[in-house]
Protein backbone atom coordinates (compact mmCIF):
# COMPACT_ATOMS: atom_id res chain seq x y z
CA UNK A 1 0.00 0.00 0.00
CA UNK A 2 2.96 2.31 -0.63
CA UNK A 3 1.11 4.10 -3.44
CA UNK A 4 -1.97 5.94 -2.10
CA UNK A 5 -3.28 6.78 -5.59
CA UNK A 6 -5.76 4.38 -7.14
CA UNK A 7 -7.49 6.22 -10.00
CA UNK A 8 -6.23 9.38 -11.68
CA UNK A 9 -8.48 11.01 -14.27
CA UNK A 10 -10.59 7.85 -14.33
CA UNK A 11 -7.87 5.23 -14.75
CA UNK A 12 -5.60 3.21 -12.46
CA UNK A 13 -2.10 4.67 -12.20
CA UNK A 14 -0.58 1.69 -14.05
CA UNK A 15 -2.95 1.99 -17.02
CA UNK A 16 -1.10 3.60 -19.92
CA UNK A 17 -3.60 2.95 -22.69
CA UNK A 18 -4.08 5.68 -25.31
CA UNK A 19 -7.38 6.75 -23.71
CA UNK A 20 -5.85 6.93 -20.22
CA UNK A 21 -2.97 9.04 -21.51
CA UNK A 22 -5.35 11.31 -23.44
CA UNK A 23 -7.42 12.02 -20.33
CA UNK A 24 -4.34 12.70 -18.20
CA UNK A 25 -2.74 14.94 -20.80
CA UNK A 26 -5.90 17.05 -21.09
CA UNK A 27 -7.16 16.90 -17.48
CA UNK A 28 -10.41 15.35 -18.70
CA UNK A 29 -12.99 13.89 -16.34
CA UNK A 30 -14.75 10.81 -17.80
CA UNK A 31 -17.53 10.76 -15.19
CA UNK A 32 -19.88 13.53 -16.23
CA UNK A 33 -18.43 16.68 -14.67
CA UNK A 34 -20.19 19.93 -15.58
CA UNK A 35 -17.55 20.52 -18.26
CA UNK A 36 -15.22 18.04 -19.98
CA UNK A 37 -12.29 18.95 -17.73
CA UNK A 38 -11.78 17.97 -14.12
CA UNK A 39 -12.28 20.97 -11.82
CA UNK A 40 -11.60 19.35 -8.46
CA UNK A 41 -9.80 21.66 -6.03
CA UNK A 42 -8.59 24.09 -8.73
CA UNK A 43 -9.99 24.64 -12.19
CA UNK A 44 -6.62 25.65 -13.65
CA UNK A 45 -4.67 22.92 -11.84
CA UNK A 46 -7.16 20.20 -10.97
CA UNK A 47 -6.53 17.43 -8.48
CA UNK A 48 -7.49 14.54 -10.71
CA UNK A 49 -7.60 11.85 -8.02
CA UNK A 50 -10.85 9.91 -8.22
CA UNK A 51 -10.11 7.27 -5.58
CA UNK A 52 -7.36 6.14 -3.23
CA UNK A 53 -6.23 2.94 -1.57
CA UNK A 54 -7.22 2.25 2.01
CA UNK A 55 -5.82 -1.10 3.06
CA UNK A 56 -7.30 -3.57 0.59
CA UNK A 57 -10.20 -1.25 -0.26
CA UNK A 58 -10.79 1.22 -3.06
CA UNK A 59 -12.20 4.43 -1.56
CA UNK A 60 -13.91 7.08 -3.67
CA UNK A 61 -12.69 10.59 -2.80
CA UNK A 62 -14.40 12.63 -5.54
CA UNK A 63 -18.22 12.87 -5.66
CA UNK A 64 -18.18 13.13 -9.46
CA UNK A 65 -16.74 9.59 -9.56
CA UNK A 66 -20.19 8.30 -8.54
CA UNK A 67 -21.71 9.62 -11.78
CA UNK A 68 -20.34 6.78 -13.91
CA UNK A 69 -23.12 5.90 -16.37
CA UNK A 70 -25.51 7.70 -13.98
CA UNK A 71 -26.39 4.41 -12.29
CA UNK A 72 -26.96 6.34 -9.05
CA UNK A 73 -29.70 8.44 -10.67
CA UNK A 74 -31.44 5.36 -12.04
CA UNK A 75 -31.27 3.63 -8.65
CA UNK A 76 -32.61 6.71 -6.85
CA UNK A 77 -35.47 7.10 -9.34
CA UNK A 78 -36.50 3.49 -8.70
CA UNK A 79 -36.77 4.34 -5.01
CA UNK A 80 -38.65 7.62 -5.52
CA UNK A 81 -41.11 6.76 -8.29
CA UNK A 82 -43.22 3.96 -9.70
CA UNK A 83 -41.97 1.96 -12.67
CA UNK A 84 -42.54 3.71 -16.01
CA UNK A 85 -42.36 7.25 -14.58
CA UNK A 86 -40.72 9.94 -16.70
CA UNK A 87 -37.82 11.44 -14.78
CA UNK A 88 -34.66 13.48 -15.20
CA UNK A 89 -31.91 15.02 -13.05
CA UNK A 90 -31.35 18.61 -11.93
CA UNK A 91 -27.92 19.24 -10.41
CA UNK A 92 -26.82 21.61 -7.62
CA UNK A 93 -30.24 22.97 -6.64
CA UNK A 94 -30.25 25.60 -3.87
CA UNK A 95 -32.43 24.80 -0.85
CA UNK A 96 -33.62 27.52 1.56
CA UNK A 97 -35.20 27.37 4.98
CA UNK A 98 -38.31 29.24 6.20
CA UNK A 99 -36.24 32.41 6.71
CA UNK A 100 -34.84 32.38 3.20
CA UNK A 101 -31.42 31.31 4.44
CA UNK A 102 -29.59 28.78 2.32
CA UNK A 103 -29.39 25.26 3.75
CA UNK A 104 -26.97 24.34 0.96
CA UNK A 105 -27.25 22.86 -2.49
CA UNK A 106 -28.81 19.48 -3.14
CA UNK A 107 -26.32 17.48 -5.21
CA UNK A 108 -28.96 16.02 -7.50
CA UNK A 109 -32.74 16.42 -7.51
CA UNK A 110 -34.54 13.64 -9.36
CA UNK A 111 -37.78 15.05 -10.79
CA UNK A 112 -40.72 13.28 -12.37
CA UNK A 113 -42.90 14.98 -14.99
CA UNK A 114 -45.86 14.33 -17.24
CA UNK A 115 -46.07 14.17 -21.05
CA UNK A 116 -46.35 17.97 -21.18
CA UNK A 117 -43.27 18.53 -19.08
CA UNK A 118 -45.14 19.53 -15.93
CA UNK A 119 -43.40 18.66 -12.67
CA UNK A 120 -45.14 15.92 -10.67
CA UNK A 121 -42.81 14.95 -7.85
CA UNK A 122 -39.16 14.94 -6.76
CA UNK A 123 -36.64 13.31 -4.47
CA UNK A 124 -33.20 14.30 -3.22
CA UNK A 125 -29.97 12.46 -4.04
CA UNK A 126 -26.91 13.29 -1.95
CA UNK A 127 -23.51 11.99 -3.02
CA UNK A 128 -20.94 11.49 -0.28
CA UNK A 129 -17.30 10.87 -1.15
CA UNK A 130 -14.66 10.39 1.54
CA UNK A 131 -12.41 13.12 2.92
CA UNK A 132 -8.65 12.66 2.90
CA UNK A 133 -6.34 13.39 5.82
CA UNK A 134 -2.75 14.17 4.95
CA UNK A 135 -1.56 15.52 1.61
CA UNK A 136 -2.79 13.93 -1.62
CA UNK A 137 -1.65 16.69 -3.99
CA UNK A 138 2.06 15.99 -3.53
CA UNK A 139 1.93 12.32 -4.60
CA UNK A 140 -0.46 13.30 -7.39
CA UNK A 141 2.00 15.92 -8.67
CA UNK A 142 4.86 13.43 -8.50
CA UNK A 143 2.87 10.87 -10.44
CA UNK A 144 1.73 13.36 -13.09
CA UNK A 145 5.32 14.49 -13.67
CA UNK A 146 6.02 11.07 -15.24
CA UNK A 147 3.10 8.59 -15.10
CA UNK A 148 5.11 5.77 -16.65
CA UNK A 149 8.00 6.13 -14.21
CA UNK A 150 5.73 6.51 -11.17
CA UNK A 151 3.10 3.91 -12.07
CA UNK A 152 3.73 2.20 -8.73
CA UNK A 153 4.73 5.26 -6.75
CA UNK A 154 6.25 4.51 -3.34
CA UNK A 155 5.06 7.28 -1.03
CA UNK A 156 5.38 5.34 2.21
CA UNK A 157 8.33 7.33 3.58
CA UNK A 158 6.92 10.77 2.78
CA UNK A 159 5.33 13.10 5.32
CA UNK A 160 1.54 13.44 5.61
CA UNK A 161 0.77 10.17 3.85
CA UNK A 162 -2.83 10.55 2.61
CA UNK A 163 -5.45 8.35 4.21
CA UNK A 164 -9.22 8.00 4.10
CA UNK A 165 -10.78 10.06 6.90
CA UNK A 166 -14.08 8.27 7.43
CA UNK A 167 -14.87 9.94 10.76
CA UNK A 168 -14.65 13.48 9.38
CA UNK A 169 -16.64 12.41 6.35
CA UNK A 170 -19.55 11.33 8.52
CA UNK A 171 -19.43 13.94 11.29
CA UNK A 172 -18.43 17.03 9.30
CA UNK A 173 -20.20 16.34 6.04
CA UNK A 174 -22.77 13.57 5.98
CA UNK A 175 -24.46 14.27 9.33
CA UNK A 176 -24.89 18.04 8.75
CA UNK A 177 -26.22 17.35 5.23
CA UNK A 178 -28.86 15.03 6.62
CA UNK A 179 -29.75 17.35 9.50
CA UNK A 180 -30.19 20.56 7.50
CA UNK A 181 -31.12 19.67 3.94
CA UNK A 182 -32.58 16.28 4.80
CA UNK A 183 -34.63 17.77 7.63
CA UNK A 184 -36.34 20.24 5.29
CA UNK A 185 -37.07 17.57 2.71
CA UNK A 186 -38.38 15.21 5.37
CA UNK A 187 -40.75 17.90 6.68
CA UNK A 188 -42.13 18.16 3.14
CA UNK A 189 -42.68 14.41 3.05
CA UNK A 190 -40.05 13.86 0.35
CA UNK A 191 -37.72 10.90 0.16
CA UNK A 192 -33.93 11.07 0.13
CA UNK A 193 -31.26 8.79 -1.29
CA UNK A 194 -27.61 8.81 -0.27
CA UNK A 195 -24.90 7.42 -2.56
CA UNK A 196 -21.67 6.32 -0.87
CA UNK A 197 -19.10 3.58 -1.18
CA UNK A 198 -18.91 0.35 0.77
CA UNK A 199 -15.78 1.12 2.86
CA UNK A 200 -17.36 4.36 4.09
CA UNK A 201 -20.77 2.81 4.76
CA UNK A 202 -19.16 0.07 6.83
CA UNK A 203 -17.78 2.68 9.24
CA UNK A 204 -21.27 4.03 10.03
CA UNK A 205 -23.33 2.78 12.96
CA UNK A 206 -25.65 -0.11 12.23
CA UNK A 207 -28.89 1.31 10.81
CA UNK A 208 -32.35 -0.08 11.59
CA UNK A 209 -33.74 -1.34 8.28
CA UNK A 210 -37.36 -1.21 7.18
CA UNK A 211 -39.33 -2.48 4.22
CA UNK A 212 -38.62 -0.44 1.06
CA UNK A 213 -42.28 0.61 0.87
CA UNK A 214 -41.99 2.22 4.33
CA UNK A 215 -38.55 3.77 3.84
CA UNK A 216 -37.78 7.49 3.86
CA UNK A 217 -34.07 7.16 3.05
CA UNK A 218 -32.37 4.73 0.70
CA UNK A 219 -28.65 4.22 1.37
CA UNK A 220 -27.23 3.25 -2.02
CA UNK A 221 -23.90 1.54 -1.42
CA UNK A 222 -21.43 1.00 -4.27
CA UNK A 223 -18.06 -0.63 -4.84
CA UNK A 224 -15.25 -0.12 -7.32
CA UNK A 225 -14.72 -3.42 -9.13
CA UNK A 226 -11.61 -4.08 -11.22
CA UNK A 227 -12.02 -5.28 -14.81
CA UNK A 228 -8.68 -7.03 -15.26
CA UNK A 229 -8.92 -7.26 -19.06
CA UNK A 230 -9.38 -3.49 -19.35
CA UNK A 231 -7.28 -2.59 -16.28
CA UNK A 232 -10.05 -0.24 -15.24
CA UNK A 233 -12.43 0.07 -12.30
CA UNK A 234 -16.21 0.17 -12.67
CA UNK A 235 -18.79 1.47 -10.22
CA UNK A 236 -21.06 -1.43 -9.25
CA UNK A 237 -23.99 -1.63 -6.80
CA UNK A 238 -23.14 -3.39 -3.55
CA UNK A 239 -26.39 -3.15 -1.58
CA UNK A 240 -29.30 -0.89 -0.72
CA UNK A 241 -30.33 -0.18 2.85
CA UNK A 242 -33.82 1.24 3.51
CA UNK A 243 -34.42 3.24 6.69
CA UNK A 244 -36.62 5.80 8.39
CA UNK A 245 -35.33 9.38 8.56
CA UNK A 246 -35.39 10.17 12.29
CA UNK A 247 -34.01 6.80 13.33
CA UNK A 248 -31.10 7.13 10.91
CA UNK A 249 -30.29 10.66 12.08
CA UNK A 250 -30.21 9.52 15.70
CA UNK A 251 -28.02 6.54 14.97
CA UNK A 252 -25.49 8.57 12.98
CA UNK A 253 -25.35 11.80 14.98
CA UNK A 254 -25.63 10.57 18.57
CA UNK A 255 -22.32 9.18 19.79
CA UNK A 256 -22.33 5.91 21.68
CA UNK A 257 -21.41 6.81 25.28
CA UNK A 258 -18.22 5.52 26.82
CA UNK A 259 -17.69 4.49 30.44
CA UNK A 260 -18.49 7.37 32.81
CA UNK A 261 -16.00 5.91 35.30
CA UNK A 262 -13.17 6.52 32.83
CA UNK A 263 -14.32 10.11 32.40
CA UNK A 264 -14.41 10.56 36.18
CA UNK A 265 -10.82 9.28 36.36
CA UNK A 266 -9.81 11.84 33.76
CA UNK A 267 -11.48 14.63 35.74
CA UNK A 268 -9.73 13.49 38.90
CA UNK A 269 -6.36 13.49 37.13
CA UNK A 270 -6.93 17.02 35.84
CA UNK A 271 -8.09 18.14 39.27
CA UNK A 272 -4.95 16.66 40.89
CA UNK A 273 -2.73 18.39 38.34
CA UNK A 274 -4.53 21.67 38.92
CA UNK A 275 -4.22 21.47 42.70
CA UNK A 276 -0.59 20.34 42.63
CA UNK A 277 0.51 22.79 39.96
CA UNK A 278 -1.15 25.78 41.51
CA UNK A 279 -0.29 24.83 45.09
CA UNK A 280 -3.77 25.84 46.01
CA UNK A 281 -5.30 25.67 49.42
CA UNK A 282 -7.68 22.72 49.49
CA UNK A 283 -10.12 24.84 51.45
CA UNK A 284 -10.62 27.36 48.70
CA UNK A 285 -13.04 26.79 45.88
CA UNK A 286 -11.73 25.81 42.48
CA UNK A 287 -13.19 27.62 39.47
CA UNK A 288 -14.03 26.02 36.16
CA UNK A 289 -11.13 27.93 34.57
CA UNK A 290 -8.75 26.17 36.98
CA UNK A 291 -9.84 22.79 35.76
CA UNK A 292 -9.55 23.51 32.02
Amino acid sequence: MANPLLEVFGYPTDNHSPDAERLRNNNICPFGNGIPNCTKDRANDPLGVCSIRSGEDAVITCPVRFRENWVIAEDAAKFFFESGTRWTTLKEVRLKDAHGVSAGNIDVVIVSYDERGKLIDFGSLEIQAVYISGNIRNPFARYMSDPLKYSNLDWSKEKNFPRADFLSSSRKRLAPQLLFKGGILHSWGKKSAVALDRPFFETLPSLAEVDPSDAEICWMVYDLEMNASLNKYSLVPHRKVFTKFNESINQITIAKPGDIKEFMKLLQTKLDECLDGESVNLNRSVSLEDLI
